[in-house]
């Protein structure tokens, strides 16, 4: 199938670029957009050819607002070999020399740990910033016998590392059918076998419980999610967050000292974050 891409180069004093990205993603996906990128000065975002329409953009409340100057290019997509494309561009990396990341045409370099990962046009294969801190978070984490939550589980390298550290039960969780099919072909490549895939939000938790609850999503998810999370997590529970620059971090943790949760220990990357929580 084609797709249709748009190129938004965001520009805002009133607004910073993380946030005008954040309001710009939830602004398209409502109205079919299905895949971003996001980068310095802006987001990259698409749609199947089939779904789109030249007035496609016109109820977009924020290419309107006069806070805020956004232009854009697009263009069409031809269909490719998703599995050439990334064969030609997905390079191994690794993890504090524990844990190696590679796709399944790379040489094992026989770490501690393994991940095999194909990522198609799924988030998470550890290139990025906040994957690469929540694995650093999980290696450090006691997860044997833990029940582990996976919340925007991507392409579900979090919940199959947990799962490899010794967690017995695991829920991985995605708006996007994409991560759906992409998490459940990676979870059988690395012959997980406690992980249950589940498409939604975190309306569908209901009253399941967990011992570690992972998100790696972005600021206004957490903010809004993170009442729920704790709900759903055990007594002397974990909570891991990512998906947010440097400067969000007093918000996030002003958010979590409401449901009584404590800052243990953060990890930086290139101004990305991951914060570890616990229950006080």
């Amino acid at each position: 199938m084609n797709y249709i891409s748009y190129t938004f180069i965001i520009k805002s004093e009133a607004l910073s670029n993380q946030v005008a990205s954040e309001i710009l993603i939830a602004e398209l996906g409502a109205v079919g957009f299905e895949s971003f990128t996001e980068n310095e000065n802006g987001i990259t975002a698409y749609i199947q050819k089939k779904d789109w329409h030249d007035t496609i953009l016109n109820d977009i409340k924020l290419l309107q607002s006069e806070e805020v100057t956004i232009n854009y290019d697009l263009k069409e997509i031809e269909q490719v070999n998703w599995n050439s494309e990334w064969e030609k561009n997905f390079k191994p990396i690794q993890v504090d020399k524990l844990v190696s990341i590679r796709a399944p045409f790379h040489e094992d370099p026989h770490l501690k740990y393994d991940l095999i990962i194909e990522p198609k046009m799924s988030f998470g294969t550890g290139h990025h910033e906040t994957t690469h801190l929540m694995i650093q978070q999980l290696i450090h984490l006691n997860l044997n016998g833990k029940t582990v939550l996976d919340m925007g589980c991507g392409t579900g390298i979090l919940a199959i590392f947990a799962e490899k550290k010794g967690a017995i039960k695991l829920d991985a969780i995605d708006i996007d059918a994409w991560c759906i099919d992409n998490t459940l072909d990676n979870i059988e490549r690395n012959n997980a076998h406690n992980i249950d895939v589940y498409q939604g939000d975190a309306s569908f938790l209901g009253f399941r419980k967990y011992d570690v609850i992972i998100a790696n999503i972005n600021r206004n998810i957490l903010l809004q999610d993170l009442k729920v999370y704790v709900k759903n997590l055990n007594q002397n529970g974990t909570i891991l967050l990512s998906g947010f620059y440097t400067e969000n971090l007093p918000l996030i943790e002003k958010e979590a000292n409401k449901y009584s949760l404590k800052l243990e220990k953060k990890l930086v990357r290139n101004n990305w974050v991951s914060a570890k929580f616990v229950i006080l």
